[in-house]
């Protein structure tokens, strides 16, 4: 592989997938006694990937700035956002990054260099704002390159913003996010992050948190959602 940047795991075939960046493909591996893998799509630039509920794979493609969804097997892939050209309308995203699929089929992508999440209903011709989308700064209403999301079941969104060091959680119709963890500039103490690019929860609400620039990941204990 060369850059591999997003892994999933896909239960349905009890596979890996992955975003071969650097070889503009994604491939899926065996989870077990793997030694080589197979080539899903070719010719996409895969900033990230997402497996919805009927285990359709959603690729997010930061060079043609859009969302396709994909079902194993098909020979070409469903746009579902973006995909009118780069820039910063409603319709249009600008590097899309991580990618959360709901139980709605509903799609929440990082527009890395709009500074936003937008959210995009199954079906629609444009998304919805629901994180940032004033420039970039670190007040509370700003983001600064978002990267990994997550989604919980009150629809509240949680965002790793990179270059603010800090995840933030925005709730449902707010027009600002709040702190979660991190905020106090850039650094290696515990409290502190150095370019947060991913982050997860577990089923006891710990967080773990990827940090390219610490060269570590941290693990936050039992976070109030």
């Amino acid at each position: 592989m060369n850059r591999p940047v997003v892994v999933i795991i896909d239960y349905y075939t009890d596979s890996l997938i992955i975003a071969d960046y650097g070889n503009r493909r994604v491939m899926r591996w065996p989870r077990r006694n793997a030694q080589t893998g197979e080539i899903l799509i070719s010719n996409v630039q895969c900033s990230g990937l997402a497996l919805g509920s009927n285990g359709e794979l959603y690729v997010a493609d930061d060079e043609k700035d859009e969302v396709q969804r994909w079902k194993i097997g098909d020979s070409e892939g469903v746009l579902v956002a973006g995909g009118n050209e780069r820039g910063d309308q409603l319709n249009q995203l600008n590097q899309p990054r991580y990618i959360f699929v709901d139980e709605h089929d509903s799609i929440y992508i990082s527009d890395y260099s709009n500074h936003r999440v937008v959210k995009w209903t199954k079906g629609a011709r444009e998304g919805t704002i629901v994180a940032g989308g004033h420039g970039y700064g670190n007040s509370l209403t700003q983001l600064n390159r978002p990267n990994g999301i997550f989604v919980d079941q009150f629809e509240s969104i949680f965002v790793a913003d990179s270059w603010n060091n800090r995840v933030v959680r925005w709730l449902k119709g707010s027009n600002k996010g709040e702190i979660l963890v991190g905020g106090n500039g850039e650094g290696n103490q515990s409290n502190q992050f150095n370019i947060p690019v991913d982050l997860s929860f577990d089923e006891d609400n710990n967080l773990y948190i990827v940090e390219y620039g610490n060269h570590r990941v941290q693990k936050f204990s039992s976070i109030e959602l």
